[in-house]
């Protein structure tokens, strides 16, 4: 199975670039599944139906969140209504929507989603580790499921890795976001799981991740808030992973970064 897991859509440059690439890439990768993190999308905060039925239309099959899933109100509601907009799901009981599905692809085979918080600079959400337990202890790759991809959204590279290494084995992929740059550590971990501690962003490059650079250069130098984050509007870079899974076992045998666009030096996933 062919995966690509897009990193987070910040803005309208960032959506703009997504959905004019997304054809393109699903048709030249031959994929199979794609993700997006799309917590950004709308204004550089949080995501609306609008933006998840355009990111669909384009060939996205399941949308990812994070920490400012509910900066637009309407997603509250309309995240119980979508069944492929996920949020975190160490988010406490009774939180709208749902932080892990199934999904099938148009072969018939079965991937399991699921995207947890990180707690190390975050909100103090429920334990990540514990909760990733519960939703894999329902399924078992290569016997329930074919795949299963998990997002861990978090600010410290450390607890990710952490986070990696204890997924290791037991699902295909372990991607991380929030940080809106990409490291530099895309790989496959000793057990079979494909791994990248930060996906980096799908947007403008020219800026304070994502942000116009004018006011974060403000806050840092003078220390005192004013005017408002408004999102970057130059031509933006699509940064993600591409992986490769084994159809038997679910494990990876290919992970390799992808970055395109202005802003970065251009990564694409090697004819096998």
């Amino acid at each position: 199975m062919k995966i690509l897991y897009l990193g987070d859509v910040v803005g309208r440059s960032g959506r703009d670039a997504v959905i004019d690439q997304l054809p393109r890439l699903k048709r030249d990768l031959a994929l199979d599944f794609i993700v997006v993190n799309g917590e950004n999308a709308a204004g550089g905060f949080g995501i609306t139906r609008e933006i998840c039925v355009a990111l669909y239309e384009a060939g996205t099959d399941v949308i990812l969140t994070g920490n400012h899933v509910w900066d637009k109100r309407e997603a509250i509601s309309y995240i119980e209504q979508d069944g492929r907009l996920l949020r975190p799901a160490n988010f406490p009981a009774g939180t709208p929507g749902r932080g892990a599905a199934v999904y099938a692809t148009t072969a018939g085979d079965k991937v399991l989603v699921v995207q947890v918080m990180g707690r190390v600079f975050m909100d103090p959400l429920d334990d990540p580790f514990a909760v990733l337990d519960k939703e894999l202890a329902r399924h078992s790759l290569g016997g329930t499921v074919q795949c299963i991809i998990v997002d861990i959204h978090g600010e410290a590279t450390s607890e990710k890795t952490a986070f990696g290494h204890h997924c290791d084995g037991r699902v295909s992929m372990v991607a991380g976001t929030h940080t809106h740059i990409p490291t530099a550590d895309t790989r496959i971990m000793t057990g079979g799981t494909a791994y990248q501690t930060d996906l980096g962003m799908c947007g403008d490059y020219d800026s304070v991740i994502g942000m116009d650079k004018a006011e974060p250069l403000r806050r840092f130098r003078r220390k005192v808030p004013g005017g408002r984050f408004e999102p970057a509007g130059g031509p933006a870079a699509v940064s993600g992973i591409f992986v490769e899974t084994d159809n038997r076992t679910g494990k990876a045998v290919r992970a390799e970064p992808l970055r395109m666009g202005p802003g970065l030096i251009e990564a694409w996933p090697a004819k096998p």
